[in-house]
């Protein structure tokens, strides 16, 4: 006997079809067994299963739930200040180099105490919760030294321990250089002390880095991926987003999971990306708070095969986005993707970017019972709507998983 079974809606599986790339079943039914799908299909074949309780979703539209494969959730302060800045003129560059930027949040980060930070993080997460995340990333990156990075992914452990959802841990180990700090020191600390702490605590599934001018360069971001293959990590990579130096095709060549930004990708990067098999990370929310008029180079990506997965990088600084319909709804108004195509990139080319395809990000036999149902007529609609209200049903595990954000 089942645990559910789910009647009276239409699914979105997101198993693309010749056609259809949401493979779509109108009057559909799906079945959850110990939290994971069992079986999903028209509800004339379904009807008869057996189930301890039934629940009739009025005519909802089912999709997987969403995945937020890139975000920045714990942090301390914000920098609603640097807002201000640039709305007089004020460029990224400008502003870290007045000692704002990811300085001053790493300034707050420190000063802030772990409740303070464990209580911030939850009201931005239980925000993308209420918004249909099932899935979030969770990227460190605002501490100036071993133990406070490692600190920051305690949180973040806490966080997916306490609320109902996946959280993926990444060590952004290579995000910002502190005020005062010397290069050569810090890199060589996260390297050689930090990256080997996280993996031995299992505080992380992938390490991550900033590769830009305002960030490191190319052959630390290489002494960095090398170290995580030696210690079992996956890579991604902070890319292209403010200029070209390569670091879409040097993630490529350590198979990283995604790399992220692209703004100033070129044709290279994109054929390495490709190959490798790497996803595309577009983040429309920095794009837009950056008033950026350099877009991704999404035709190109489309050519070359890429996937491509969209994300709120929710940040206090670039991005301080908090609503992933936004995201999508970004993503085809500044970008130029299809509604499809951003659906598929909140679901299973999300999950693909962070090595998760397997268990989530369509609805298939087997994969977690990770689900949203929309009071929506056609999925179409969560990238058309502006800021769209969350789902009318959440579900982690098989199991209901309501959320107040205000909490």
């Amino acid at each position: 006997m089942h645990d559910r079974l789910l009647t009276q809606c239409h699914v979105a599986t997101m198993v693309a079809r010749p056609g259809d790339p949401l493979g779509m079943i109108r009057d559909a039914a799906l079945t959850v067994t110990n939290g994971r799908i069992a079986r999903v299909g028209p509800a004339a074949e379904l009807a008869a299963e057996p189930a301890a309780e039934t629940v009739p979703l009025g005519g909802a539209w089912v999709t997987p739930g969403l995945v937020d494969c890139h975000t920045h959730l714990v942090f301390g302060g914000t920098r609603a200040a640097e807002h201000a800045m640039r709305r007089a003129g004020a460029s990224y560059q400008e502003i870290a180099a007045a000692g704002g930027g990811i300085a001053s949040t790493i300034r707050a980060t420190a000063a802030a105490s772990d409740d303070a930070l464990l209580g911030s993080a939850r009201r931005r997460l239980r925000a993308l919760m209420a918004g249909g995340c099932t899935t979030v990333e969770v990227k460190s990156g605002y501490g100036h030294d071993p133990a406070s990075e490692l600190r920051l992914l305690e949180v973040a452990r806490v966080l997916g321990g306490e609320e109902p959802v996946r959280i993926v841990p990444t060590l952004l180990a290579l995000h910002a250089l502190p005020p005062g700090a010397n290069r050569a020191a810090f890199v060589a600390q996260a390297i050689d002390k930090l990256l080997p702490e996280a993996a031995r605590r299992g505080l992380a599934t992938a390490v991550d880095g900033f590769c830009e001018g305002i960030g490191f360069t190319p052959e630390e971001i290489e002494r960095l991926f090398a170290a995580a293959a030696d210690h079992g990590l996956r890579v991604k990579l902070h890319a292209e987003q403010l200029s070209n130096l390569g670091g879409a095709a040097l993630a490529a060549r350590y198979q990283a999971l995604s790399a992220d930004h692209l703004e100033h990708l070129d044709e290279a990067g994109a054929m390495a990306m490709a190959q490798a098999g790497t996803v595309g990370v577009l983040l429309p929310g920095a794009f837009y708070a950056l008033n950026e008029s350099r877009k991704p180079p999404v035709d190109l990506l489309r050519r070359r095969g890429v996937r491509l997965a969209v994300a709120t990088d929710c940040n206090p600084g670039t991005s301080p986005l908090l609503n992933p319909q936004l995201a999508m709804n970004m993503a085809c108004t500044l970008f130029g993707l299809s509604p499809e195509e951003a659906l598929a990139g909140m679901t299973v080319n999300a999950a693909a970017a962070l090595g998760l395809d397997a268990e989530v990000g369509t609805i298939e036999p087997g994969k977690a019972a990770d689900l949203c149902a929309w009071a929506i007529e056609d999925p179409a609609e969560l990238g058309y709507w502006i800021g769209l209200p969350g789902p009318v049903r959440r579900i982690v595990a098989g199991r209901d998983a309501p959320v107040d954000p205000r909490a």
